[in-house]
């Protein structure tokens, strides 16, 4: 089992930054590729960003550009570095651990219990 616990999360003005962290214990991180989603307001959970344990990185187009996703295996945790947020990146986000490598939130093998992020114009 592993456990993930996110932080980072709160209100920012438009064209403003957030880092999300998310710190995993149980077992070790290296085996899995880290990925975060959100769900906004009346959507459905949706792919970001992901990283494999070798760091390569994968994101949604959507945020291309202006998130960066990173890992710390030796300290187990991962982290989403956001930039140039938009109110449509309101959303709850969440860190994922998988086996594979997956944009489809339903091949996850564990979650966290996500942070808030709200961007204001």
């Amino acid at each position: 089992q592993v456990q993930l616990v996110e932080s980072g999360g709160g209100s920012v003005q438009a064209g403003g930054s957030l880092r999300l962290s998310c710190a995993a214990s149980g077992r070790t991180i290296s085996g899995y590729v880290m990925g975060w989603f959100r769900r906004a307001p009346g959507n459905e959970r949706e792919f970001v960003a992901a990283i494999t344990w070798d760091s390569i990185r994968s994101y949604a187009d959507s945020v291309k550009g202006r998130f960066t996703v990173s890992r710390d295996n030796a300290k187990n945790t991962v982290n989403l570095q956001m930039d140039s947020l938009k109110p449509e990146d309101t959303a709850i986000y969440y860190c994922a651990a998988s086996r594979v490598a997956t944009r489809n939130p339903n091949a996850t093998d564990y979650w966290g219990q996500g942070t808030p992020v709200t961007v204001s114009t």
